[in-house]
């Protein structure tokens, strides 16, 4: 029997070949995936290890929020160390070197005068030279001894031809300022710290410069050669004031590696949802083949039964094939996902994800995962069509050219239905709880659901589809339909692959135009003023807003802060505002209490959604924690109408200023004198000198929210392509099949009459109503899916339900056309048999 199954592979080259693709695809993305995140670990890992390699100590702030911030950012929000405790510790018996730094934003601006990189990844802070404690090194000039002097990293001067003695304009939290670069430095041996660009200040300038005068961030510590660290560990900790802590400068790098792992776990976790997605689609298109070349292979089957093969041999038989297949896909795939990992590089890049450049990582577990889903899947799939391989009696084979599976109606319906209606209910408490794995698994059961239950509406449904193209090609459009229509199983088998990634992205499509349509009824709701100045989502310089005031025409300036703090036991974002003629930029509908007397009151407005989950009420009393002033309580004031521009928690800025250290404004609106058309451009000639900000009209702030959900949908669709390519491969493989079951059919057609080009138009019209079946229930479920998805989110900013209509027209032509595409090399083969040879195949 091996020597048997081995023929058969043999003997089916090409069927095999193109059922391996599908899995070669989606092993592909798998294992590029993890090649990426393993690669982008080490490379993290590599660096952070470096830059604490020689600290034995690290004093610091406790964290503010503990477990909870972590969960919410990389980095936890911590008090500032009191200055002179560095040259406390300086003194203690063990210390060898204590060097205390603060850091925070600055970002160079080039010589054409863009900002260089994104705010998120340009790190300012004050240098120390020191050889053994610094992680940064000086490759070229001196170490800025002045507070108009800065050090820059070779990564960035050498991109924007920078050097030594030249003149940077540097962006901050204050007013943009222009320094002299002293310096060219590295980190460590890289360019750059991951593609972050490094601003490298004289201590006193930074501390200024961050709103730390006499304050650090951190002090490291360096130990005596030969002193006892636990000992120095507890002298250290006697001397530390209230909410201060030392720790191992292990301990701080482990939990800066834990907090990268845990951003690029989110990552890899999204990348291999679509990877899943796509191995998911490609099981159907393995079921499909596996169950077609069954079928006909059931007198061959029947021959080896009779000469003495059991059943458990020919079950064997089919799955080893389907095990072989499996195998060499999936080392395939293993190879070709190492290409993948540069390819999804360079995809998240041109969608503005930057990563740092490493030498790729093929951890052994990749290999291992590889192969076991694509093995597994392969295997999976086959075990059906090899069930009922084995089902046929040899007689019965024998007897009958082709041995049909009689339907069995009633069955299909109550198994489809159930697996559709249990998927359902998952799929919601899914959403409800929400737990995104049941949501996985819901989603799941309802497109197995769909797709036994798709041949029941196959036939009379592609019998509608189909006659358009009889009335357009007449007799090969026809025979198209009829092929289409006699084997609705098959039919329905071939376009559940095409069903699921078409109902994926109608689903997206419903979600993204929701959220459109949800951003620009929130900005009519909340925004009155005419202009809004936004920058990077950290915030931008708090010497804006002033600036502006005092520009003519300017009747009214709000400026926007946002940060994190505890409420109850919760963290949750507060915003603050400046009160001053608020109703004149912002939109507050209070629906109880009251709105600017209670925020100059120092009180706290809560959105309706937030107060009814909390069951707060005005004057209810609120227990709240801030990281630099610590706990108070809070009387709601308040109560305004949901709205996620203004978020749940609204205080003045004033009271948030003095509860937050060196905050930046995110937003400043701006409402115009009556008459002053000239504002528009008096802002933007003025915003020049911020290259990182940007003044926008309501308008355009509305187009611009729209763009940013269009940019995050067209990086989903491009990773769900990768599901529709292995769908349209699974079309392809069908119809190769079908060419090949038919060939003595064919032989007739031609020798009765029928030209090439027909036979070419008959196989390109099934193959349509076949691409034009699943986008069709495609479009249906997943219309229903985005639906569900966007009321379940209507607490977290959908205010709308939006259907595109006109997405999914595109959508049902471009699937006739992916379906003539598919088509194209399986009409050929047909068009080109030779007849004689057809009319004698069996």
């Amino acid at each position: 029997m091996r020597k048997v199954t081995i023929k058969g592979l043999l003997a089916r080259k090409l069927r095999l070949a193109l059922t391996a693709l599908a899995v070669v695809l989606g092993v592909t993305f798998v294992s590029g995936t993890l090649v990426l995140t393993d690669t982008l670990n080490r490379t993290f890992d590599t660096l952070i290890g470096n830059a604490y390699q020689n600290i034995s100590f690290q004093i610091r702030g406790k964290a503010a929020f503990g477990d909870k911030a972590a969960a919410l950012d990389s980095t936890a929000d911590r008090k500032l160390i009191p200055g002179p405790l560095a040259g406390v510790v300086r003194r203690l018996p063990g210390v060898g070197y204590a060097d205390g730094s603060v850091s925070g934003y600055a970002q160079f601006v080039a010589r054409d005068g863009d900002a260089i990189g994104s705010a998120s990844s340009s790190l300012g802070f004050s240098f120390d030279p020191h050889p053994q404690l610094s992680s940064v090194r000086l490759v070229e000039g001196a170490a800025p001894t002045t507070a108009n002097e800065v050090v820059m990293d070779k990564a960035t001067a050498d991109k924007y031809h920078f050097a030594v003695g030249n003149q940077v304009e540097v962006l901050t939290g204050k007013a943009p300022r222009t320094y002299q670069i002293s310096g060219i430095v590295t980190f460590g041996s890289a360019d750059n710290l991951a593609g972050e660009t490094l601003a490298g200040l004289y201590l006193p300038a930074a501390q200024a410069l961050f709103d730390a005068r006499g304050y650090y961030d951190t002090i490291d510590v360096l130990a005596k050669p030969g002193a006892d660290n636990i000992t120095l560990q507890r002298e250290i900790a006697k001397v530390l004031p209230a909410g201060a802590e030392v720790v191992s400068g292990q301990t701080a790098a482990n939990e800066l590696s834990s907090a990268v792992s845990n951003t690029l776990s989110v990552l890899s976790t999204l990348l291999l949802v679509f990877a899943l997605i796509s191995l998911f689609v490609g099981a159907f298109t393995i079921f499909n083949t596996f169950s077609i070349t069954v079928a006909q292979r059931v007198r061959e089957l029947a021959l080896l039964r009779v000469v003495g093969a059991s059943r458990r041999q020919l079950f064997r038989s089919v799955v080893g094939e389907a095990a072989v297949v499996g195998v060499v896909a999936s080392l395939v795939g293993l190879g070709m996902g190492v290409l993948a990992a540069l390819g999804l590089k360079a995809l998240l890049g041109a969608f503005g994800v930057t990563l740092p450049p490493a030498p790729l990582v093929l951890e052994p577990r990749t290999a291992v995962v590889a192969l076991a889903l694509g093995v597994g899947v392969t295997v999976v799939s086959a075990l059906g069509p090899a069930r009922r391989a084995v089902r046929v009696s040899p007689v019965a084979a024998l007897a009958a050219g082709r041995v049909g599976e009689v339907e069995l109606l009633g069955r299909r319906l109550v198994i489809g239905s159930l697996a559709a209606v249990a998927g359902a209910a998952v799929l919601l408490a899914g959403l409800a709880l929400p737990a995104i794995g049941l949501v996985g698994l819901g989603a799941l059961a309802m497109f197995v659901g769909t797709a036994v239950l798709a041949p029941v509406v196959a036939g009379p449904l592609s019998s509608a589809l189909g006659r358009p193209l009889a009335a357009i090609f007449g007799a090969p459009g026809k025979l198209g339909r009829e092929n289409a229509t006699r084997n609705p199983r098959r039919t329905a088998q071939t376009a559940a692959a095409l069903m699921v990634g078409l109902a994926l992205v109608s689903a997206i499509a419903v979600l993204g135009a929701s959220l459109s349509g949800s951003a620009t009824e929130s900005v009519d709701n909340a925004i009155a003023a005419g202009y809004i100045i936004t920058g990077p989502s950290s915030g931008f310089s708090t010497s804006v807003a002033p600036a502006v005031s005092r520009l003519p025409g300017v009747a009214t300036v709000t400026t926007v802060y946002q940060g994190q703090f505890e409420v109850g036991s919760s963290l949750s974002s507060l915003r603050g505002v400046t009160p001053t003629e608020l109703s004149r930029t912002v939109r507050l509908a209070i629906t109880a209490g009251a709105g600017t007397p209670a925020l100059v009151a120092g009180e706290l407005l809560v959105d309706t959604t937030t107060a009814s989950a909390k069951h707060l009420s005005i004057g209810s009393t609120v227990r709240v924690t801030f990281a630099q002033s610590g706990a108070t309580t809070m009387r709601v004031g308040g109560i305004f109408k949901a709205n996620p521009l203004l978020g749940s928690y609204l205080v003045e800025a004033s009271f948030f200023l003095s509860h937050f250290h060196d905050p930046f404004p995110v937003a400043v609106l701006v409402s115009a004198r009556p008459g002053a058309s000239h504002v528009g451009t008096a802002l933007n000639n003025y915003l020049n000198v911020y290259p990182n900000v940007g003044v926008q009209t309501r308008a355009q702030f509305e187009h611009s929210q729209r763009a940013t959900v269009n940019a995050l949908l067209g990086l989903v669709y491009v990773l769900l392509a990768l599901a529709v390519l292995i769908a349209l491969i699974g079309v392809v493989n069908t119809l190769m099949l079908s060419v090949f079951e038919r060939t003595h059919e064919l032989g007739l057609l031609r020798a009765i009459g029928m030209k090439r080009r027909q036979v070419r138009a008959m196989v390109r019209s099934e193959s349509v109503i076949i691409a034009l079946f699943g986008a069709v229930i495609g479009v249906i479920i997943g219309t229903a899916l985005g639906v569900t998805f966007a009321a379940a989110l209507k607490n977290s900013g959908i205010t709308e339900i939006v259907v595109p209509f006109s997405s999914f027209v595109g959508l049902l032509v471009l699937a006739a056309l992916l379906g003539l595409g598919a088509a194209s090399w399986p009409a050929r083969r047909a068009a080109n048999l030779d007849v004689l040879v057809a009319i004698g195949a069996e």
